[in-house]
């Protein structure tokens, strides 16, 4: 109705001809769906600029290791690269769900009126077709009343967003002095007002932070749709305030992550031992005993003793000399002390594995999906 107002003062009595044949219900699913459309897009754009730096990022540590986790505890060696790569799988099935959505999004619902159509011959084709939708909706209740695009962006957000708070979750963590692994730039940390040696990741805690604002307005808009009959209900309104700030938190969420991670510096001789540390080589010992020919489940149980004597004498498995081997098992032979990082990330060397070479070419796929071809 401003717009009509506003129109009318601009062109004179013609601008009253704006409310011809449509209704401000379907005049709003109109807007929020070209509103969302642009969101979509724009969201998208700032998931590949994430995922970019992350390549980057892997790509200029290509050979560095670092210690992959279960339960936050040490557990087998891996080529960070790998890790990384990781999270650029989540974001690209992130930026798939948001396309999905778009086919979703991209439909006209002009022509509805107010839920039952118009008695005007409009040629809802050609109008789909200057306003850039693909195709018109086929029912003009639901045309009027669908928010399931609003939702669906939402859902998708709610995702993305969770995956950006792992990744902050694990650059909070790897900043630590326990962990050492990188270093924020300091465009991206703050210090403490009392402590002076203090250097916060305060933006990945603040991404984190965001992560719950919008799980909080995907939770709004189903509860707002949850009871609403056919076709609009003034409580529809309640679909606008939450969409938008969603909108903006994600797209500045991604941008100022992109920056970040774009800037961090990977600590490689702190990773590669790390990556030792903490009797990580023990199941690759056990895959050695299981080649000799003994049972997965009986190598399991001979290895974990094997830890226990290193732990116990304060020695790390590669201190240990051929005599110690052997007292827990005969078929250990002096080629086992041949069992190092290194051959444990060459060792898992099959599609979606940690070795290096598949490595390399996990980054030319992911580049060559970054680039669309």
């Amino acid at each position: 109705m401003n717009i009509e107002s506003r129109l009318i003062d601009k062109i004179g009595d013609a601008g009253a001809m704006l409310h011809t044949a449509r209704s401000r219900n379907d005049q709003i699913a109109l807007d929020m769906r070209l509103f969302t459309k642009e969101a979509i897009n724009d969201t998208i754009a700032w998931l590949k600029a994430l995922q970019k730096a992350l390549l980057t990022l892997a790509e200029a540590n290509v050979g560095v290791s670092i210690p992959g986790y279960t339960h936050l505890q040490r557990a087998q060696p891996v080529l960070l690269a790998h890790h990384l790569l990781a999270y650029f799988d989540m974001y690209q099935r992130d930026i798939e769900r948001f396309q999905q959505c778009l086919e979703r999004t991209d439909v006209m619902p002009l022509g509805s009126g107010a839920l039952a159509g118009v008695p005007y011959p409009v040629d809802r084709n050609a109008v789909a077709k200057e306003l850039g939708f693909s195709k018109v909706s086929a029912n003009s209740m639901d045309a009027v009343s669908d928010r399931d695009f609003v939702i669906e962006y939402q859902a998708a957000a709610s995702i993305t967003m969770m995956h950006i708070s792992r990744l902050a979750e694990e650059i909070v963590l790897w900043s630590t002095a326990e962990f050492s692994f990188i270093e924020i730039d300091d465009a991206f940390a703050t210090g403490s007002s009392i402590m002076p040696q203090k250097k916060n990741a305060d933006v990945a805690e603040l991404a984190r932070g965001k992560t719950g604002r919008i799980y909080g307005h995907l939770m709004a808009i189903l509860t707002t749709m949850k009871g609403l009959p056919l076709s609009y209900n003034r409580d529809m309104q309640e679909d606008k305030e939450g969409l938008f700030d969603s909108v903006d938190t994600l797209l500045a969420t991604l941008e100022v992550f992109a920056a970040m991670v774009k800037s961090l510096r990977v600590k490689g001789e702190r990773t590669r031992h790390a990556a030792e540390e903490n009797y990580t080589l023990a199941t690759d010992i056990t895959d050695y005993l299981v080649k000799k020919g003994i049972p997965f489940r009986q190598a399991h149980g001979l290895v974990g003793k094997l830890v226990r004597y290193a732990i116990e004498n304060k020695k790390s498995l590669s201190e240990l000399d051929i005599k110690e081997y052997k007292t827990f098992s005969p078929k250990f032979e002096q080629d086992v002390k041949s069992i190092t990082v290194e051959s444990s990330l060459a060792s898992r060397d099959i599609p979606g594995g940690t070795a290096p070479e598949q490595v390399r070419m996990a980054l030319a796929a992911a580049r060559k999906t970054l680039n669309g071809s």
